[in-house]
């Protein structure tokens, strides 16, 4: 009698359970697995609206013959390998020094340093925009400062174009992965601290002999979720380049955006290198599960 009460009241719970979240699962399965499988199977075919057409594997065969794709490849891999890098190790040096118990106005430093991260993205990339120009504030600063005999093309040369959006995403995002590192930070013991300094351990060596080691899998959360948001990066360049001059400063992500609504609509290629960025996503991860020792990656 008491097993029969016993299960009763287990699986009362479990649909009690169950009420609470199959409305989140709904909800997930309708607005992210469904669209992830809908833009699979069109991604093998061709066309626009309803009007499409199943044409196999040619679309992901297009993408090797397609010189526009290759650039803004090329591009979004430039943005990753120098600016993800660059975030990342500036981040984790600000965090270090906020971290310091006898800094005054931390509140203060910590706030601005993580408010571009919840600036409106097209608010600050029209700013960016009118900063770099070529007579912006920027080049009127280097030159009143002697630092340079003309102004810089910041947007129309090619070059500066892509420095321009470096310097932007890394303006924005570097307080927002500090946060992860500075509350990791205070989570260390500060005896750790105490006996390596008894020791006679450095600041630097104390760096990277407790403070790196300990924030490694924080390190990796960051790198990967930074990996993932170049790889989709798209407000920055729609918004200060166009992507241009000419696809030099072009992601993948508006080349999405301009095969679906600016160029001659086709939706299912667009889908095809929306999954191409979905592998280099997969890709990128695993290696970085595996060149940060994760046995689980």
């Amino acid at each position: 009698m008491r097993e029969a009460k016993a299960l009763n009241i287990k699986a009362r719970t479990n649909v009690i359970s169950w009420s609470f979240i199959s409305v989140a699962v709904i909800m997930i399965c309708a607005f992210y697995f469904y669209p992830m499988i809908q833009a699979l199977i069109m991604s093998f075919q061709s066309g626009t609206g309803t009007n499409l057409s199943f044409v196999g594997a040619d679309n992901y065969t297009r993408l090797l013959t397609d010189s526009t794709f290759m650039t803004t490849l090329k591009n979004t891999f430039l943005y990753l390998i120098i600016q993800v890098p660059i975030m990342i190790i500036l981040a984790l040096f600000i965090s270090v020094l906020l971290n310091d118990k006898d800094l005054k106005l931390k509140g203060f430093y910590r706030t601005a340093i993580f408010l571009p991260a919840v600036t409106s993205l097209v608010a600050y990339s029209v700013i960016f925009k009118y900063l770099f120009g070529a007579d912006g504030l920027i080049n009127a600063m280097l030159l009143k400062l002697h630092l340079i005999a003309a102004p810089i093309q910041w947007i129309t040369d090619p070059f500066w174009a892509k420095i321009t959006i470096i310097i932007a995403i890394t303006w924005r995002w570097t307080g927002y992965n500090m946060i992860f590192y500075l509350s990791a930070l205070q989570n260390i013991d500060n005896s750790i601290y105490e006996a390596a300094r008894i020791d006679g351990a450095s600041a630097f060596t104390q760096f990277t002999k407790i403070t790196v080691p300990l924030l490694k899998p924080i390190i990796l959360f960051t790198s990967i979720t930074s990996t993932i948001g170049t790889l989709q990066l798209f407000d920055e360049v729609m918004n200060i380049t166009r992507g241009g001059p000419g696809n030099a400063t072009m992601t993948l992500s508006q080349y999405i955006y301009n095969l679906s609504f600016k160029y001659t609509p086709d939706f299912g290629y667009a889908a095809t290198v929306s999954y191409a960025i979905v592998i280099l996503i997969v890709i990128f991860s695993i290696l970085q599960f595996k060149l940060a020792g994760d046995k689980n990656g």
